[in-house]
């Protein structure tokens, strides 16, 4: 098995804590972002919008974080990430849609700006991160409310929700935004929760 991707990458950090929450090695392919290489022809066949990561898995090929994560909870043994449990199972789902309809655009508009400016050379726009904080904050305002009613997004179960959002509160809180997530109890609780499991000690090194 093996993942094509970037080990600083949001979406790549999902599938590298899914499989070492699944205690399963695969061979991390770097594709090198800076150099344009997600890109390459070669690449593209592997992921025809020129995104990472890919996976091959004996001759099967997936891209899209998202089904990934969820193809390797399928296949792999191990402890799993989709909870058995109908309304359980239903709230990761809604939470999974949140992280990617309202959370991680804006979140990542910050981190642009605040930290991958700084490779580019270039300065931040400090209006782009005032309006994006109003989002994010906005966004965590409510899941704060079900954070703290719940450990984790799946309620009682950590799973594929949680490893989706993890990753952008991680680079918040490296962009020194963490005021988003500790100002809310929950939301703060949750993060303390997550990023303290081995996996993403892990994959964050």
């Amino acid at each position: 098995m093996k993942v094509f991707g970037h080990r600083m990458s949001t979406c790549t950090r999902k599938v590298l804590t899914t499989l070492a929450e699944k205690g399963h090695e695969a061979e991390l392919v770097t594709v090198d972002l800076m150099k344009g290489e997600h890109k390459h022809p070669e690449h593209v066949t592997r992921q025809p919008f020129g995104k990472i990561p890919a996976l091959e898995d004996h001759n099967f090929w997936l891209y899209e974080a998202r089904a990934i994560i969820s193809y390797l909870d399928e296949k792999l043994p191990g402890a799993r990430l989709t909870p058995e449990d109908i309304h359980d199972r239903a709230h990761m789902n809604q939470w999974l849609s949140v992280e990617y309809s309202y959370f991680s655009p804006a979140a990542m508009k910050i981190v642009q700006e605040l930290l991958f400016s700084k490779f580019a050379g270039r300065t931040a726009d400090m209006e782009v991160v005032k309006v994006a904080r109003e989002s994010v904050g906005n966004t965590l305002d409510i899941a704060n409310k079900h954070l703290e009613k719940h450990h984790y997004f799946g309620n009682r179960h950590f799973s594929l929700a949680d490893i989706s959002w993890m990753p952008y509160v991680g680079y918040l809180v490296a962009a020194e935004q963490g005021d988003l997530i500790t100002s809310r109890p929950g939301v703060n609780a949750w993060w303390e929760r997550v990023s303290s499991r081995p996996s993403w000690k892990k994959v964050t090194g």
